[in-house]
């Protein structure tokens, strides 16, 4: 399947267009469920679309569904949508991974800071009460983005002017792991004003050694209608947040994989040293079982972070015909993460700022501009880690790497005792090679301005064609914050347009069956943490960061009968985009591959199921990985456990260019989640998820074997206002693994044990 083929049954092809959108998908009982055909939601191209009218594939979560699934993370959306399958992201999730792809966050239509290709700071849904899932790169209305696999967009909460609640949650789960939430909803003045407040604190302990989650989250939301022409929304929402990066157990041979067997041996480096290190080598000592809870983490570990947003949203009609909306947007992040690994990720200051004004002209055309300045202080050291070389059942000794006066001469001391990398490539010895290792270190800003359009034109009463443009100036300085003595710091900046491009077209079949095909092209940019720019080994801003094109292909069909209680959609999709490699590098990913969904409600039950095939592979591209493959590690020295190479590990290897499967990314997802109304006190519910085997590794040493999950729940509304509900998660009790790190570079390194079979305990009460 091609990108063209793609295209062989649509009528033509026309512009993209898709919504963000929150929709009642679930409820308690029939007479508030409504399912995503059956209501017209706001969305980022029309201010009231229905799904079935979405030229592109995505899926809807609202806030009771969210609920009903026991939804707190971004992992958890893989219940719903197809091709969602995720990297445990260290532990932590902050980005989805959507079509074998890194995708992007926003919240409210703007696109908030996240993770460094997938590692970043966990996500509180405090404030959150809806998702919406979309494949593919965002539209043109949204703007370059670093990210084109899709994109999940978070729905704050608001404040509503027509009744005042409140709600009180309590979580209970093993392992001393506990939440509790307060949510408040004022009316001010009856339709006209009210504020909403919404507090949650977390604390949990974990199966894992060592591991830990605190944080505390506050959201104010206020509203305001002063007339029916007229909304204002704004939020303010302030997270701090402590945890623990989680790396998962090494050495991830298969015999570990399909029998939690691991091999013990400490690695040595070429100079003797039992210091984990580049190019150590294992003697095996043995074959154990390992228990899963004993992961690479360390009690010393310090990560903690704390994050301001503000949201602010005005809406006024200027006439029946023509709406202007103003969206904007505002982060402030710090965070510190200094791992005894030698692992350092420091952002002392990011401040993200966005404007953007919509013109909504006879629910057809849209045109807006658009500015956004990032402005990030951050410090980074990543080149000295060494996993494989660690003996994860030996003393917490074994994890820890002190740097050796060799390697403190390649990096900066930031703090007494702290080293990172400059920002900057320097020849300090003269000899006409740098004499530093580079990471993520950065004092950059970007400013980028962007206009669009878009039009929906209506060719026959059944057909009609969206186009769309946008065009953004981007403008750079970065500058190396921490030169080593001696030197004149390292600075440059760039300045460039990316351009984006869609369309599509759709045909309605028949009242309830809509037909859709899609075509996107767009530059997107390649950025480090929290969004910076980096400088390269030139000490320049390198120009392939803005010129990273991605293009997307897509058909679907999608279908809502009037008298009937279900929606049904299924697409073929071919998208390719590039990677941002760990050493800074991009590379090629195309995808193709098919995928469905569904949503049915009974009078007393529900049932939502999704399913998914890719094809995923590098487009022509080289790939990296931290270590060529796993029995790169250990010697020969005992073929009865390991046919070990002795080549070492970490050993970074850069394999090239070719068109192999992309490796920690299963072929088939499929996943049904559904509920039973017993009475009108008892309802049970649960989902299933199963993935089929996939490499864990570049050269398929490894593989992750066929997989499911199933959850399972019971609730109970004791009265109108209280609701007690039981969840046993995983409860097979299935020794489940997941890649650590988004496009395979710890493939041959790290795999990340889910947990096994628990159970929580909530209690809702509405009053």
């Amino acid at each position: 399947m091609r990108k063209l083929a793609v295209f062989a049954l649509a009528p033509m092809l026309v512009l993209a267009q898709e919504p963000m959108e929150v929709i009642e998908v679930i409820g308690r009982d029939t007479e508030t469920l409504v399912l995503p055909s059956e209501e017209e939601t706001e969305g980022l191209f029309g201010l009231a679309e229905s799904l079935k009218d979405i030229p592109r594939a995505a899926t809807v979560i609202n806030e009771s569904l969210m609920r009903e699934a026991a939804i707190d993370d971004l992992h958890d959306i893989a219940r719903f949508a197809p091709n969602s399958f995720a990297a445990a992201g260290f532990g932590n999730p902050s980005l989805p991974t959507l079509r074998g792809q890194l995708g992007e966050l926003f919240e409210s239509g703007m696109r908030r800071q996240a993770g460094n290709n997938g590692l970043g700071i966990p996500l509180s849904f405090n404030a959150i009460e809806g998702i919406a899932v979309v494949k593919g790169a965002p539209p043109v209305m949204l703007g370059t983005t670093q990210r084109v696999g899709g994109f999940v967009n978070l729905q704050p909460k608001t404040a509503r002017v027509n009744k005042s609640a409140s709600v009180l949650t309590g979580e209970w789960g093993q392992w001393s792991q506990y939440r509790l939430q307060l949510d408040h909803n004022a009316v001010i003045e009856q339709d006209q004003q009210a504020l909403r407040v919404s507090a949650e604190m977390v604390d949990e302990d974990s199966f894992y050694d060592y591991h830990h989650h605190r944080s505390d989250d506050l959201l104010v939301a206020y509203q305001w209608q002063p007339n029916q022409d007229t909304k204002l929304d704004v939020s303010l929402e302030y997270y701090d947040v402590e945890w623990t990066d989680n790396a998962g157990i090494n050495r991830p041979t298969q015999n570990l994989i399909d029998n939690n067997l691991y091999i013990t041996g400490q690695g040595v480096q070429p100079n003797g040293s039992t210091v984990p290190g580049a190019g150590a080598v294992v003697s095996p000592t043995g074959e154990v079982a390992i228990d899963r809870s004993t992961t690479l983490t360390d009690p010393a570990d310090t990560n903690t972070a704390e994050t301001t947003l503000l949201h602010a949203k005005l809406q006024h009609w200027l006439n029946d015909d023509v709406v202007l909306v103003n969206r904007t947007y505002y982060q402030y992040l710090t965070r510190e993460g200094i791992n005894q690994n030698s692992f350092v990720e420091i952002i002392d200051a990011a401040h993200t700022f966005e404007n953007r004004t919509e013109l909504h002209i006879d629910k057809q055309t849209v045109v807006g501009i658009n500015l956004r300045v990032n402005d990030v202080l951050g410090y980074s050291q990543f080149t000295t880690e060494a996993d494989n070389p660690i003996d994860l059942t030996g003393p917490l000794s074994n994890r820890r790497i002190p740097l050796n006066d060799a390697q403190k001469s390649r990096l900066v001391e930031l703090r007494p005792g702290l080293w990172v990398s400059p920002g900057g490539q320097y020849d300090v010895d003269g000899d006409g090679t740098g004499d530093f290792n580079l990471s993520d270190t950065t004092d950059s800003t970007s400013r980028q301005w962007g206009a669009f359009v878009q039009h929906e034109q209506n060719l026959t009463e059944r057909w009609s064609v969206i186009g769309g443009l946008r065009a953004d100036y981007y403008d750079v300085d970065a500058k190396d914050p921490l030169a080593p003595e001696g030197v004149v710091a390292q600075s440059d900046s760039y300045s460039d347009w990316l351009t984006a491009v869609s369309l599509a077209t759709q045909f309605e079949w028949t009242p309830q069956l809509t037909v859709y095909a899609t075509a996107y092209q767009s530059d997107s940019t390649s950025n480090s943490m929290a969004g910076g720019t980096v400088l390269n080994a030139s000490g320049d801003i390198d120009a392939q960061n803005f010129a990273t094109q991605n293009e997307l292909y897509e058909l679907g069909v999608k279908y809502a009968p009037n008298d009937a209680r279900w929606y049904a959609d299924a697409t073929l999709f071919d998208q390719r985009r590039s990677l941002r490699n760990r050493d800074g590098s991009n590379s090629g990913i195309r995808s193709e591959g098919f995928e469905a969904q569904w949503h049915f409600a009974a009078e007393s039950y529900w049932l939502t199921a999704a399913a998914s095939y890719i094809d995923a592979y590098w487009d022509n591209s080289a790939s990296s990985q931290g270590t060529r493959q796993v029995a790169d590690v250990f010697d020969d020295s005992r073929p009865d456990i390991i046919a070990g190479t002795g080549v070492g590990s970490p050993n970074f290897t850069l394999f090239p260019a070719s068109s192999k499967q992309l490796q920690g990314i299963p072929e088939v997802q499929a996943s049904v989640v559904g509920g039973y109304k017993i009475n009108q006190q008892w309802s049970v519910g649960g989902d299933l998820s199963y993935t089929k085997h996939f490499p864990l590794d570049y050269l398929q040493t490894v593989f992750i074997r066929d997989q499911h999950t199933l959850n399972l729940n019971a609730q109970y509304q004791a009265t109108e206002q209280l609701t007690v509900r039981a969840d046993i998660f995983n409860a097979t009790d299935q020794d489940n693994w997941s890649p650590v790190f988004e496009g395979g570079y710890f493939g041959a390194t790290l795999a990340f044990p889910s947990l096994p079979r628990h159970a929580q305990l909530s209690v809702h009460y509405e009053f």
